[in-house]
C-alpha cells in the first residue's frame, strides 16, 4: 500500500505556521521504495519536466543510500528539497507510473523530500565553485525559473549574474508560498547552493528600472535570460473593489511572506486583517490565502464559483484546508463587495451558479442561477483568481515582442525577439507551475550554450 506522509494534526497546525508534511522516516522511505518495479523505460521519467532520473534515485533509497540518491536527483533537479514539498507530482510523474493500474502510485513526491532533506540533517558540504569562463551570462529573476538556469549555466562554466528586483532571492518561493508548506529555510539553503555554484546574486536590483536590457550587453554580458515571472495580480472587476481589507492574493501573501507578518508580535508588520475574511478563488493561492488567514485568527469562507470537482487546487491542499476548517461556498459568484460609511468591507454580495457545458479548460462553465443574489457578513476580501506575467521589463524593452496577455514571445528556443535574450517561466506561459517554470529555465539554460558556443575560458 502507497505510504502516506506524516503530518501534523490540524488542531495543532492552525496555530502556527510551522510546516505541516514531515517528511518519510527512514523506514518508511526504503519500504515505499521498495514498491518501484524499475520500469526499464519508465513512463515517471517522462512526465517529469526536468527529466530526473526517478527509478534511479528511488533504487538508491531502497539500498539505504541517501546522499547517492540526493546527487541522483541533482544532476537535474538543482531545488530538490522545493519540489520535493511543492511540485504538483501527482499531474506529472506520478500520474504516468505503471502502478497507476491498480491505484496505488509511488509516492514519488515524499521521496524526493527524503533524499533532499538528507543535506538539511546533516548538513553537507556544498558543491564546489567550477572555473569560470570568460563568458558572461545575465539572469533575471530569482523564481524557479531564473535559479534552474542560472545552475544550469554555472555548471556549464559560465560566469552568470542572477539579478533580483527584491532583498531575498527566491521570487514566488519566498514571497508567494507560505511557511507551513515551504519553509523559507528550504529556500534559503537551495539558493545557497547554487551560489556556490559560482552563480553571483546581486538582490535589490530592479533591472527595466535600475538597469535595462541594454545596460547588460554595454557591461559585457552576452546572453540575458528574463524570468520575471507572473506577478501583475488580476482582480475581478466587480464593485468595491478598492474598499479597504480588500487585497489581492499577491499583495497578501508577500506581507505575510516577506514582511513576517506572521512572526507577530516578534514582527510588528502591518497586515491589516479582520475575524471574517472571504477568499475569491479555487486555485492553490486561494487555498494558501485561506490556510494563512486561519492562522492569523480569522474565520475563512473560500468561495469558488464551479464545484470541488472543478476545483485546480492540488487535492492535498484541499483536504489541508477542510481538515483546518476553511468553509468552502461553491457554485457562488463574487458579483459586489459591500462597504461601510468609513470605506471598510462589510460584506460580500454573490450570485449562486450552476454548471453548463464544458469552456476551454475543459471544465464545466458556470452559469447563474436566476434571482439567486445573496450576501454575507465579511471584513476582508482576498481576490485570488489568478496573476498575469509582470509587465515592467517587457514595457521598458524596445523591441521585446509580447503576446495579447502579455505573455514575451520566444521561439522553439526560448529566444525572444531580441537576439541574445532568452525568457522562460511564467512570464512566457502566465502563471504555472514551480516544476514547469524549471523545465523552461533549464531548456533556456542549453539553448543559450548553444547560442554562444563553446567559447573557451
Amino acid at each position: 500500500m502507497r505510504a502516506k506522509i506524516p503530518q501534523r494534526a490540524a488542531s495543532e497546525r492552525i496555530k502556527n505556521f510551522l510546516e505541516v508534511a514531515l517528511g518519510f522516516s527512514k523506514e518508511q522511505a526504503e519500504k515505499e521504495a521498495a514498491r518501484c518495479l524499475q520500469c526499464k523505460n519508465p513512463p515517471c521519467v517522462k512526465g517529469c519536466p526536468v527529466g530526473i532520473d526517478i527509478p534511479g534515485f528511488i533504487k538508491l533509497i531502497k539500498e539505504g543510500k541517501r546522499r547517492e540518491a540526493l546527487e541522483k536527483i541533482k544532476e537535474k533537479n538543482n531545488l530538490a528539497a522545493v519540489c520535493g514539498r511543492v511540485c504538483p507530482q501527482e499531474d506529472q510523474c506520478e500520474v504516468a507510473c505503471i502502478l497507476n493500474k491498480k491505484g496505488i502510485p509511488i509516492n514519488i513526491g515524499a521521496l524526493e523530500r527524503y533524499a533532499a532533506d538528507y543535506e538539511l540533517e546533516h548538513r553537507t558540504p556544498q558543491a564546489a565553485a567550477r572555473a569560470r569562463k570568460s563568458t558572461k551570462v545575465a539572469v533575471v529573476g530569482s523564481g524557479p525559473a531564473g535559479l534552474t538556469c542560472a545552475a544550469d549555466l554555472a555548471k556549464m562554466g559560465y560566469s552568470v549574474t542572477l539579478f533580483e528586483s527584491l532583498h531575498i532571492p527566491g521570487g514566488v518561493l519566498v514571497y508567494g508560498i507560505p511557511e507551513f508548506r515551504l519553509p523559507k529555510q528550504i529556500v534559503s539553503n537551495e539558493v545557497q547552493y547554487i551560489k556556490s555554484l559560482g552563480v553571483e546574486v546581486k538582490t535589490n536590483s530592479l533591472i527595466g528600472v535600475t538597469l535595462t536590457i541594454e545596460d547588460l550587453f554595454k557591461d559585457g554580458y552576452k546572453a540575458v535570460f528574463v524570468a520575471t515571472g507572473a506577478g501583475l495580480p488580476g482582480f475581478l472587476g466587480i464593485p468595491g473593489e478598492s474598499l479597504n481589507r480588500v487585497y489581492s492574493a499577491n499583495e497578501f501573501l508577500t506581507r505575510v511572506n516577506l514582511m513576517k507578518a506572521y512572526k507577530f508580535p516578534e514582527y510588528a508588520t502591518p497586515i491589516n486583517i479582520g475575524k471574517d475574511v472571504a477568499v475569491i478563488g479555487g486555485g492553490n493561492v486561494a487555498l494558501d490565502c485561506a490556510r494563512v488567514s486561519l492562522r492569523l485568527g480569522s474565520k475563512v469562507t473560500l468561495v469558488y464559483r464551479r464545484s470541488e470537482k472543478e476545483m485546480p487546487g492540488r487535492f492535498e491542499e484541499i483536504e489541508h484546508a477542510k481538515e483546518e476548517g476553511v468553509i468552502f461556498k461553491f457554485l457562488t459568484q463574487p458579483v459586489k463587495i459591500l462597504g461601510d460609511e468609513k470605506g471598510f468591507v462589510k460584506g460580500l454580495g454573490c450570485i449562486k451558479m450552476e454548471l453548463g457545458e464544458p469552456d476551454d479548460s475543459g471544465r464545466r462553465r458556470p452559469v447563474p442561477v436566476k434571482d439567486s443574489n445573496f450576501f454575507f457578513d465579511v471584513d476582508t476580501v482576498i481576490v485570488a483568481v489568478g496573476q498575469s506575467p509582470n509587465p515592467l521589463l517587457p514595457k521598458a524593452t524596445a523591441n521585446l515582442k509580447t503576446g495579447k496577455k502579455g505573455t514575451i514571445e520566444v521561439d522553439e528556443n526560448f529566444m525572444t525577439s531580441i537576439p541574445g535574450v532568452f525568457a522562460g517561466g511564467d512570464i512566457i506561459t502566465g502563471a504555472d507551475t514551480v516544476i514547469s517554470a524549471m523545465g523552461a529555465g533549464k531548456k533556456a539554460a542549453t539553448s543559450i550554450q548553444n547560442y554562444l558556443g563553446d567559447v573557451s575560458t
